[in-house]
């Protein structure tokens, strides 16, 4: 059997649709996948046992990337194509079977969306393939220490949306200090590979001597990273839709972009935002998306410490059953 999935460019897209190929595997255990995803994220995809080919789409001026998947994939017929981009490529491929995401219901979160596009209620949980490889550069990076682990990732693609850094700051030295929750601890920080000197100011905030900074490392690695680490905190970006789904205790902060559709998915995720709503935030006379800074100064540190508090009392650092990360 052969499956063409077309999913996401974005990381934390892409994340979230992991669960539907996962149901996909597991439900035709014999199946072939080739999956078509933006070049940022295909190693997301390269350890699963089932992937026989990851085809990275760049986008080209007039779609012409889509002409160039359309010329990679054509050429077989499918038994299924799974279109997670609303394109025309299913009805432009001989294949067996066809589906396509639908339009959104209001409201409707992003990982019960993409479960909508084969009908499926209780959605797959997203999850993360790790290799043995991966998992062994995770040791190696954190070795040398013990006691708990504090993942950060302070960046994200939309200056609106980060928290900022005197804030990560002040909140690593609540919860790591002597008398917080994670007394102790080691932080370890990554960031996209373009984004070191938007992390800058948070990594020069916190202990030299306890920070393990990763700038752009490989997602898989990261993953296997977070997987041992007792909380997580960072902005609405990939890195916390990948630490949700590798089963870390996930807090993701928001402010000018909707929880209700992009929060961290699982039992083991907390949301914080703003006072201010997405519209208070965004729907004001000079507000631009390209040149409006951080809008999540009302976030406070109290608020995050909180949560972060909450969340810990409900968690241990086993993953949880119904959110594995897969080691293939």
């Amino acid at each position: 059997m052969k499956i063409l999935f077309v999913t996401s460019t974005r990381i934390g897209d892409v994340v979230l649709s992991s669960g539907l190929l996962q149901w996909l595997c597991s439900t035709y255990p014999h199946a072939r996948l080739t999956v078509a995803c933006g070049p940022l994220v295909t190693s997301l995809f390269e350890a699963h046992p089932q992937v026989d080919r990851v085809i990275a789409v760049s986008k080209r001026r007039f779609a012409g990337h889509w002409y160039k998947l359309w010329s990679d994939v054509v050429g077989r017929r499918w038994d299924k194509v799974v279109d997670l981009r609303r394109s025309l490529l299913p009805w432009m491929v001989r294949a067996n079977a066809r589906h396509s995401i639908p339009h959104p219901r209001p409201g409707q979160h992003r990982v019960r969306l993409i479960a909508a596009t084969l009908g499926l209620d209780p959605p797959p949980s997203p999850c993360i393939w790790i290799s043995a490889d991966d998992q062994a550069r995770a040791a190696e990076i954190l070795a040398g220490g013990d006691g708990p682990m504090l993942a950060v990732a302070p960046t994200a693609n939309w200056a609106g949306k980060i928290w900022p850094a005197e804030r990560f700051a002040e909140l690593v030295r609540r919860l790591t200090g002597p008398n917080g929750r994670l007394a102790g601890a080691r932080i370890f920080v990554t960031a996209g590979p373009t984004e070191e000197a938007m992390a800058r100011p948070f990594l020069d905030g916190v202990p030299a001597d306890r920070l393990i900074a990763r700038i752009g490392l490989e997602l898989p690695a990261v993953a296997a990273v977070f997987q041992r680490c007792r909380l997580f905190v960072g902005n609405d970006s990939g890195l916390m839709h990948l630490a949700a789904a590798a089963g870390t205790p996930t807090v993701g902060l928001f402010g000018p972009t909707r929880d209700e559709l992009y929060a961290p998915w699982g039992p083991h995720c907390r949301v914080v935002r703003t006072p201010e709503s997405v519209e208070a935030l965004t729907r004001h006379p000079g507000y631009h998306h390209r040149t409006t800074g951080s809008l999540m100064g009302s976030l406070t540190v109290d608020a995050v410490v909180r949560t972060a508090d909450d969340l810990l009392d409900a968690t241990t650092t086993a993953l949880p059953p119904d959110k594995p990360a897969l080691l293939a």
